[in-house]
């Protein structure tokens, strides 16, 4: 149990919670309900075991840069709490999962699978080479909705694609994606700030290394805004309720307390208001469309 433990503390486990409910918010909206218990299992796992395969890659890309970076120097790797060995075995497990199970979800789930766990491994990579890094991750996070999606319609969407016809309502999805990808990349750029100088001694690229603190907090700002806009959009086009309504000004709430009220110096007290502010915006988008599809 120790060591399930520093497995689940290697990929913040926790931290799934963060697109999950954006992810479901998808599934509810193609399925116009609930989906079979055996789908959403499925949904449930795919999501489980692609993330873990994908902090786990992260981790090893990152292990040396880790080490150097005080901040990061007692992750699991640099602190030899857990080998490569180790890590690398816990990777290849969830990714073989991940691909077991998108072949009991769909074909074009399981098309799909290896393009997507690309993907989400493939943004640890691009802060040596791109200052855009920060949504790369927000992408790779962003396509749990269209996986939610795919897993409720993907025989629809198949059929149609084969007869040369763009799936019906296929934007959803994908405009959820686009909100879920500013969202994350917006938190990130802010992250991103305490590593400033480490970055830029490093070599190492990102918004705050070329744009500088303040400018790269304008960009989270107007990536927040823009996903505010995103979901406005969703539901103007999309004709949903009050209850939508009400989820968006709350939304608006968060993005006005967490850039124009919340200034703090202390990691820890950063830590939290990410993790928490993550969580409720993303509660408040699945109550949000939840309330209004069913």
């Amino acid at each position: 149990m120790t060591s399930l433990r520093e497995y689940f503390s290697l990929v913040r486990f926790s931290h799934t919670l963060f697109a999950m409910p954006f992810a479901l918010a998808s599934m509810l909206w193609a399925a116009q309900g609930l989906p079979s218990l055996r789908v959403f299992l499925l949904i449930i796992l795919c999501m489980v075991t692609c993330r873990n395969a994908a902090m786990a890659f992260n981790r090893l890309a990152d292990a040396d840069i880790d080490k150097a970076n005080p901040r990061t120097a007692r992750r699991h790797l640099p602190a030899g709490i857990l080998s490569r060995g180790q890590v690398l075995g816990f990777l290849i497990l969830n990714a073989g999962i991940f691909f077991a199970a998108t072949w009991f979800v769909n074909r074009l789930a399981f098309v799909l699978a290896l393009p997507t766990l690309a993907a989400v491994c493939g943004y640890s990579l691009t802060k040596r080479f791109s200052s855009y890094s920060h949504f790369f991750l927000g992408l790779a996070i962003g396509i749990s909705p269209v996986g939610a999606w795919i897993a409720v319609r993907g025989a629809d969407m198949s059929a149609a694609l084969l007869a040369g016809h763009w799936p019906a309502q296929s934007w959803i999805p994908f405009l959820l994606c686009l909100a879920l990808m500013l969202w994350i990349a917006g938190f990130d750029i802010i992250y991103a700030t305490q590593d400033h100088a480490f970055d830029q001694a490093r070599g190492l690229h990102s918004m705050v290394v070329k744009l500088g603190v303040k400018g790269a907090l304008k960009v989270s700002l107007a990536a927040h805004a823009a996903m505010w806009l995103a979901l406005a959009g969703l539901g103007w086009q999309a004709g949903l309720g009050l209850a939508y309504g009400i989820s968006l000004a709350l939304v608006a709430a968060m993005l006005v307390y967490l850039h124009g009220f919340r200034r703090s110096a202390s990691l820890d007290s950063m830590n939290q208001d990410f993790f928490l502010a993550n969580i409720a915006v993303s509660i408040i988008v699945l109550v949000g469309i939840g309330a209004s599809i069913l």
